[in-house]
């Protein structure tokens, strides 16, 4: 049975990898099933916090306009994180977004992780709720916080030591990790003439964005230019 990793948790801008942003980390490693270390940031996402964001983890873009961009925090998760397994309620959402980062970064990012998700519909009934304060609520594990990086990654971790410690012996099987697999290419940066097409575009419609321009990738200020052009027309 797995007894060392690292617990992990991302708060982001949206559920989607390829165009939302990662605006929290947080993170415990764990060694011989004990806290030995910990890791929390807040990520400038380079684009105003949607209402939803704001609502569902309680971050304001004040909380991250002075913050490091993903490109400045990211090795330093990396280097805290070494290569033990990641863990996480369903981790894979959290990795798509760790490896997108490091893929653009030029990093090579594999890993092994282990679900709690996954270990809950299996020892949780079936017409039960599996999210992680439901989990962590049938399983007796106290949250003081929730939807902020660093309480759910601790929530994670001690969520699967209670279902270890239950059913363990039982079925050591599944408390092992498995190779996460998810497939992504190198984004590249906006071009300048990208930039400047768009900068005349909001200028010529007078209309503000709430993104920063030069932190876009080439496919998102394409996005972003064909939505102005089909709202409001071309120059």
């Amino acid at each position: 049975m797995v007894n060392s990793y690292v617990a992990v948790d991302l708060e982001t801008t949206g559920l989607d990898p390829k165009r939302d942003k990662i605006i929290e980390i947080g993170a415990v490693r764990v060694e011989a099933g004990e806290i030995t270390a910990d890791f929390e940031s807040f990520v400038n996402p380079y684009r105003l916090l949607e209402a939803r964001t704001k609502s569902l983890t309680g971050i304001r873009d004040r909380d991250v306009a002075d913050a490091r961009g993903i490109d400045a925090v990211l090795p330093g998760f990396l280097n805290f994180a070494g290569e033990l397994p990641l863990l996480g309620h369903r981790i894979i959402f959290d990795y798509s977004f760790l490896k997108r980062a490091a893929v653009n970064q030029g990093e090579e990012f594999a890993r092994a992780g282990i679900d709690t998700l996954t270990l809950v519909r299996l020892f949780m009934p079936e017409d039960e709720k599996k999210n992680l304060k439901a989990a962590c609520g049938w399983f007796g594990v106290e949250q003081k916080e929730t939807h902020r990086a660093m309480a759910d990654a601790m929530a994670a971790h001690q969520l699967y030591q209670a279902m270890k410690k239950r059913f363990g012996k039982e079925r050591p099987d599944v408390f092992s990790e498995e190779n996460l697999i998810y497939n992504v290419k190198k984004e590249q940066p906006a071009s300048k003439r990208q930039k400047e097409h768009l900068q005349d575009l909001i200028k010529y419609h007078k209309i503000g964005l709430t993104v920063q321009i030069d932190h876009l990738t080439r496919n998102e200020i394409s996005r972003i230019t064909d939505k102005i052009i089909a709202q409001y027309g071309r120059i």
